[in-house]
């Protein structure tokens, strides 16, 4: 009995000890894959500006598997909003973790998100009335091309979207209405459009350059605005870029957005035009940046 009870007693430690190695082999697993899973922000890049004539900053994230892949991405353009910079969206909108878990949720397919910094020297997207800082000129002519280069970033039209929160919304809205044919998708959130009239534009610019000509202001609020864009956008470009619009019930640049998706409307261009509860604040952007990913990752697709 005894032999026989020493038989019976030893497997038992074996097993046990097999389950604590199995686990052990499991859980070292498991914390590898996280790992594997995980991107990669970089928030202290730049790239030479002789436009601006400075070295300009800008943050990227690169996806889970893009140091140990040979392929090419596409690439989102991440607009931050006025009083950030480059590292708004890193720090504040929490984009290596959103993005990380859209692209494992199966929400958006992996991409490489480029955020520049249009805070330093000057405030804005867009070229200076006067000429002396052409921001929006350094945008297209210095910092896409340095990036599409140095990343393994596909530069088709396809590939390649905008989108941006406030001041970032209204960037978003003006590069894809100037140039529709780089970007699939645009995403505004919670855009500036502009002024909502030429009068409202003269107040405007008359306050920091009281000389200013009348038909210069014209042509810059033409230039400049969303609703004169939407308005003289001609019937070939209506489907050129799928429109993503977001702002909340409470943010005070409510009003323009409607106005921009009534015009939009008015045009029969589509869109999609989103209004959810919630104001001028980061937990509304971090709420939004999901969909964002999820939609423009729909127009990277092959269907």
């Amino acid at each position: 009995m005894l032999l026989t009870s020493s038989k019976f007693v030893k497997p038992k430690y074996l097993l046990h000890s097999m389950k604590i190695v199995n686990f052990t082999i499991l859980f070292a697993f498991l914390a590898t894959l996280s790992f594997a899973q995980t991107g990669k922000v970089l928030d202290n890049l730049s790239v030479p500006s002789k436009l601006l004539k400075s070295e300009r900053k800008f943050a990227i994230y690169l996806p889970p598997d893009y140091a140990t892949s040979e392929r090419s991405y596409p690439v989102l353009y991440l607009l931050h909003g006025a009083g950030d910079n480059h590292t708004g969206w890193v720090q504040f909108g929490e984009i290596l973790h959103i993005a990380d878990k859209a692209i494992m949720d199966g929400l958006s397919t992996p991409m490489i998100i480029v955020m520049p910094d249009a805070d330093t020297g000057r405030r804005g997207y867009f070229n200076d009335v006067k000429g002396d800082w052409p921001y929006e000129d350094f945008f297209f002519q210095e910092l896409m091309p340095f990036v599409e280069k140095k990343f393994r970033i596909k530069s088709e039209k396809r590939f390649r979207a905008v989108a941006g929160l406030s001041m970032g919304g209204g960037g978003s809205f003006m590069y894809a209405l100037h140039h529709p044919e780089l970007f699939s998708s645009a995403c505004p959130l919670s855009a500036y459009i502009g002024p909502l009239s030429l009068d409202d534009a003269k107040k405007n610019m008359v306050k920091n350059n009281p000389n200013i000509a009348d038909s210069t202001v014209s042509n810059y609020f033409n230039r400049h605005s969303v609703l004169p864009l939407v308005d003289n956008m001609t019937d070939t470009q209506k489907k050129a870029v799928r429109w993503y619009i977001d702002c909340g019930d409470d943010d005070f640049l409510y009003e323009g957005n409607s106005l921009a998706h009534i015009a939009m409307k008015k045009k029969e261009i589509p869109h999609e035009f989103r209004i959810r509860e919630g104001g001028h604040t980061w937990t509304y952007w971090r709420s939004a940046l999901p969909t964002v990913l999820e939609f423009v990752s729909q127009g990277f697709h092959q269907y």
